[in-house]
Formats: structure tokens, sequence, C-alpha cells
């Protein structure tokens, strides 16, 4: 059922905007140095908004509002849900590590929900402009958490690489949204649409504002030749913003490119999936081989993402097919699930490490988990479930989301893409080696740090939930491939 009403499209981002204000209004009479009342406030807000997700998902329909700028339907929702989830479990990592840093302000809290305000404006958007307000308004937040450690040099150092390389990317995608609308004459995502479909646009700008658009998506997604600023930010940044940075807007950027190449430009997507396929392959080849040279973990896990980020994208590759587009569905399904698991995976790992990172010592070496299995058997038990699922091992949930990737692929019956499939698990085999060696070090190894590693309960509690997910989800994941895969059919279908 699809409704036309304004309010109703923005109640999610409406409370964002008012609560992220009171937040930082309270904030200023707190003195409590654990920030206790901002910090319940901030997940009560995320919790609301995350049941709101829920609810309009549950609802089914799709509501058009602001003059049809904006557009809430259950992909959105299902985003918008983990997205806040990704937050939440965030800033609950985040706040023991943040305050023996001198970090626990209410600018920590502000901005992340400014962020999750920019996440949520961009997988509502139905127009250009909005997409690009969205994204800076995230990205922008970003870059001063980044900064938040002002005394830090390599957090100043990161937070500048960030801005200027963010902003050369959002200056790419910009342009290439400018040449999309000089070449069909609109900003609205549908109406853009219908103009391909019936060939009222101008061929040769049209083929330009896709390549922009892609080298624009390409950076925020982390994708090669537009890594750079990967690693640097992962590694510069305190490990609390490097998460906020890896989480939920990576969820962001999957709606983005769902919502520019297959709502508004699936009538040129042999010429997109061409350059994703680049994309694709290029990523997981430089990622894996990069990340087995890395001895800082933060920058092997920044390369692991752009590994992960190559399959992703392999998800958008098979979905139009000579004019054929009856595995568009399966293609996205897969694609999305991939995504969402791997950053529910992300969060834990980097949990994991705030946890063992303590006043005076950043834990962000593969040598400082050295005998963690012997230190702390739990936690390295589920460091280790963590690993397993980044490098896809079975019963975690990392195995079948590479494996509906692949069975995207190996299903079109296309030659090509079954070679890409067979190359897909070659490089994967190389990548099992650098999270295999974490595993190894955390067991096989006597341990460096003698200090004891203490988890306040909340911190332990989720840990310990976000691992069990990721075994779950391994075992059964019908439930979540079924959620994925409604929310795809129904964006295609309106």
């Amino acid at each position: 059922m699809i409704k036309d009403m304004n309010w109703l499209a923005v109640y999610p981002e409406l409370v964002l905007l008012v609560m992220a204000c009171v937040v930082a209004m309270v904030d200023l009479w707190v003195t409590d140095p654990k920030r206790t009342p901002t910090y319940w406030l901030t997940q009560a807000t995320l919790a609301v908004v995350g049941v709101m997700h829920l609810a309009y998902f549950d609802a089914g329909f799709t509501v058009y509002g602001m003059q049809r700028m904006m557009v809430t339907d259950p992909l959105g929702h299902l985003l918008g849900f983990f997205a806040s989830l990704a937050v939440m479990v965030t800033l609950v990592y985040a706040r023991p590590y943040a305050e023996s840093r001198d970090m626990l302000k209410g600018e920590l809290f502000t901005l992340s929900l400014f962020s999750m305000l920019g996440i949520s404006v961009m997988l509502a958007a139905n127009n250009f402009l909005v997409i690009y307000l969205g994204l800076e308004l995230m990205s922008l937040s970003l870059y001063a958490l980044t900064a938040m450690r002002r005394d830090h040099a390599q957090s100043t150092e990161a937070a500048m690489k960030y801005f200027v390389l963010g902003a050369l990317a959002s200056g790419f995608l910009l342009y290439g949204l400018s040449m999309m609308y000089g070449a069909t004459g609109s900003l609205d995502i549908p109406t853009v649409f219908n103009a391909i479909a019936t060939g009222q646009i101008n061929p040769t700008v049209l083929v330009f504002g896709v390549v922009f658009i892609v080298a624009g998506l390409a950076f925020k997604l982390g994708a090669v030749p537009f890594h750079m600023w990967l690693p640097d930010v992962y590694h510069g940044a305190p490990t609390a913003v490097t998460l906020l940075i890896a989480g939920a807007p990576k969820l962001a950027a999957f709606a983005m490119t769902f919502r520019l190449l297959v709502e508004g430009l699936s009538g040129v997507a042999g010429d997109w999936q061409q350059m994703m396929m680049v994309l694709a392959i290029a990523s997981m080849f430089l990622g894996n081989l990069a990340a087995i040279a890395q001895s800082n973990l933060k920058r092997m896990l920044a390369y692991s993402t752009i590994a992960q980020i190559g399959f992703v994208l392999l998800g958008f590759t098979t979905t139009v097919i000579t004019g054929n587009t009856l595995s568009a569905s399966n293609g996205y399904s897969s694609a999305l699930f991939y995504m969402v698991t791997y950053v529910f995976t992300t969060l834990g790992t980097f949990g994991v490490i705030m946890l063992l990172s303590r006043q005076g010592f950043e834990s962000e070496n593969i040598d400082d988990l050295k005998g963690l299995g012997k230190r702390n058997p739990w936690f390295a038990g589920v460091m280790a479930i963590f690993m397993f699922s980044l490098a896809g091992i079975p019963p975690t949930v990392g195995f079948y989301a590479k494996l509906a990737v692949l069975q995207a692929l190996v299903t079109t019956n296309v030659p090509f893409y079954i070679g890409v499939a067979v190359l897909a698990v070659m490089l994967s085999l190389v990548g099992a080696f650098y999270y295999l060696r974490l595993v190894k070090v955390m067991y096989f190894e006597d341990p460096v740090d003698t200090h004891p590693v203490v988890a306040p309960n909340d911190v332990r509690v989720v840990l310990s939930l976000n691992g069990a997910a990721v075994l779950f989800f391994g075992i059964l994941p019908g439930g979540l491939m079924a959620l994925c895969s409604q929310a795809i059919v129904k964006a295609l279908s309106t």
C-alpha cells in the first residue's frame, strides 16, 4: 500500500533531530563524569527510533512525504532498525573506552545522534539533493568525532585526511548528480528512472554522470581504488570512533547505492554493473593481500573491510543480465544480508579491541592479543567466533552470507559469473589466513600483557549477545534472509 503523507514519512528523523538538541542542552547541566543522564537519554532515543522503524517495517506500506522528496519503505525501515541497533551497541562498547581517554563528553553523544540523523535521511531519500544533505550531515559529524582527541597527533591527522578525501568524494558524487540532472532534467529518483526508460535523455552526459556517481559511491563504501582513506582513518581515529565509522554508516552507504543505481539508474545497469565488477574484484584482491602484511590490528581490519565490501558489490553485478531482471531480487537480497551481518560482526570485533584497551594503552597490535585464551577464555572465544565469521567458516553467519552471494553468481548460469565466484572463493581462502592468525595468536602464544581483562557488566552482556547472534544467524539464517528478501522485493515493486 502506497501513501502520500508528509509528516509520517519523517517521524524518525524528527525524533532524532529534537532529541539531539535536547541531549546537547541537558549535557550542559550534567556533572557526573560518567555522563550517565546523557548516555541513557541517547540510548533511549535510539531505542525509540529503532522501535519506530521496526513498527513501520511490520506495517509494510510505502509512504511519500515532503513533495515526494522522501520515501519510507520496508527497505529503509529495515536498515534504519539495524543502524539504530548498531549505534546503540557501539555506544555501549565505547563508554568505558571514552571515559579512560577524557572523551566521554556530550559531544560524543550529540554527534552520534546527528550522524544517525544523516543516516536516516539517506535511508529515506527519494531525491538527489536529499541524499547529498544526509550524506554531508553524517560525514561532517564523523569528521568531528574523528578529531575529538585534539591533543592526539594521530587522531588529528586522521581527521584531516578523512575530511579532505571525504570532500573530494562528495565533490565526485555531487558532480555526477548534477550531470544526471542535466541528462534527465530532474532531481527526483523515480523521474530519472522514467526518463531513462522512455529515452528522454542526453546519453553522453548520462554516461559521464554514472561514472562520477559510481566513483563517489565507491569512496563511501571504501572500495579499491578509492580506499586510500580507510586504513589511515581506522588506525588514527580513537577506536570508539573507528567503530562509529565502520558500523551504521556502511548500512547508509548500501542504501545510497541501492537508491541511486537500482531505483534510479537500472535502465543503464549494463554500464554500472561492469564498473561494480571491477571494483569488487580489485577490492577483494588488494584487501586480502594487503591485510596479510599488517601488524596493526585496526589497519588489518580496515583492509579486511575493503575485501568484505568487494563481496557486497558482487551482489550488485548479477542483477540485470542481457536485459533480464529475474536474478535481481536474489542478488540484492544477498548483498543486503551480507552487509547487515558484516556490520554486526565488525561491532563485536572492535568491541573486544576496546575491551582490551585501558588507560594509557591502546590494544591495537596483533601481538596485544597474545595469550588472550589464557587471560580470559570467554572473550577469546567470542573474538574467535567473530574471526571465523569474517573468514566465512561455518557455522557462523559469515559463511552463509558468502554462500548467498556466491549462489547469486552461480545461479545466473553465465560462465563469466561462475568464474568470478571461483575467484572469490580463492581470495576468501587467502583472507582466512590473517583471520585464523589472530586465533592462533590468542590460543597458542604466551601472553605479553598480564593485566586482568576487566569489563563492565553491560559490555560483558552485550558482547556475549553479539557473539551469540553471529552463531545463531549462522545456524538459522532463514528468518533474517527472508526479511532482507521481503524488503528488497517491496522496494523493487514500488
